[in-house]
């Protein structure tokens, strides 16, 4: 069966909450940028003049020479002297709230669905252990697009397999898709079983207060 493009409407039917404003901008750049940050090794890292080899020892005497004054060999000034406001070893990590990252998902998940490039399938599975075979399952659902992303509820391992050497294609679960995978991809195919699970993580939490605790 072949994939159809999933509407706004059909996305609201899905339980999956739309947004259809500006609201939600900055957020998914705010949590785009957070997580290619936490990416970043931050193991660059420099000697400065008190940590590279030499000897503290003044090169020449302070007059009479003609030259300049100076008082060691690792000064930043010379060559192979220290660098001076170089790299260090740093966490390049920023914090986002969980809130914005539930909006950064959310809007990023509804301007994909507004633009027409999400596609829902009711199962995406071979049956043989095929590249060729894999790449047909995915010719006969999307069409024209450089990068595909498939989003499931699960993959089975023989699918799993099929496709883990086709460079175009992901396959990543409803769980475990992020704001980033959203936008990087030309076209994404989502499964029946993925569906629900979006519309669970775009739904709203519940601000239902604690009920007190009876007094004794």
């Amino acid at each position: 069966m072949s994939a159809t493009i999933l509407t706004a409407e059909a996305a609201k039917d899905a339980k999956i909450d739309i947004i259809a404003n500006g609201k939600g901008t900055q957020a998914v750049h705010d949590a785009v940028v957070a997580m290619r940050a936490a990416r970043r090794s931050g193991t660059a890292s420099v000697k400065t003049k008190a940590t590279v080899s030499g000897s503290g020892k003044k090169p020449y005497k302070q007059k009479g020479t003609g030259r300049a004054r100076a008082g060691y060999m690792s000064s930043p000034v010379r060559v192979g002297g220290g660098v001076v406001f170089g790299p260090h070893p740093r966490s390049y990590a920023k914090k986002v709230s969980k809130t914005v990252r539930r909006l950064a998902f959310r809007k990023a998940l509804s301007a994909r669905i507004i633009a027409g490039d999400v596609s829902v399938v009711e199962t995406f599975a071979v049956t043989e252990l095929k590249t060729k075979a894999f790449l047909k399952l995915i010719t006969d659902n999307v069409q024209d697009a450089k990068k595909i992303l498939v989003v499931g509820d699960q993959f089975d391992e023989t699918t799993y397999k099929a496709g883990r050497n086709v460079a175009h294609v992901q396959m990543t679960t409803a769980d475990g898709v992020n704001t980033e995978d959203l936008l990087r991809y030309n076209k994404i195919l989502v499964t029946k079983g993925a569906l629900n699970l979006l519309g669970e993580r775009t739904a709203a939490p519940d601000r239902t207060p604690a009920k007190a605790m009876p007094a004794l």
